[in-house]
């Protein structure tokens, strides 16, 4: 006998919510074939720069390029898994150190089962 599920919370409603946000387009650019997600806490703690740092040009576009770059190093330095912990620096303000934040990225499945992969900080899992 299976359970009843009570509650079903899926991808697809997640983005639609923000709850994740999709970066695909990008992730494809950079070389990802699986649809690529982040958490909105990543998105919007760490990818959305500062307004001070956005007036000196750094982006979200580039802030996730370079974590996108960082996460296929740490996949191909890997042995095989659904899970990576991985770091990224990030300046938060002008002039400051940029400093170490761990990443996490789990491929699993998306509401069809099909391979996707989400990226977050651990507290977001």
């Amino acid at each position: 006998m299976t359970p009843d599920i009570i509650f079903k919370y899926s991808r697809a409603s997640a983005l639609d919510d923000g709850v994740l946000v999709d970066v695909s387009e990008l992730a494809r650019e950079a070389g990802f074939k699986l649809p690529v997600a982040v958490s909105d806490n990543l998105y919007h703690g760490y990818l959305t720069p500062p307004p001070e740092l956005a007036k000196e040009g750094i982006s979200v576009e580039g802030r996730l390029w370079d974590t996108l770059s960082v996460l296929r190093y740490a996949i191909k330095a890997s042995p095989a898994t659904d899970r990576i912990t991985f770091t990224v620096l990030f300046a938060q303000a002008p002039d400051a150190k940029p400093e170490p934040v761990e990443l996490l990225a789990v491929c699993g499945p998306g509401d069809s089962g099909e391979p996707v992969i989400t990226i977050m900080t651990p507290s977001d899992e």
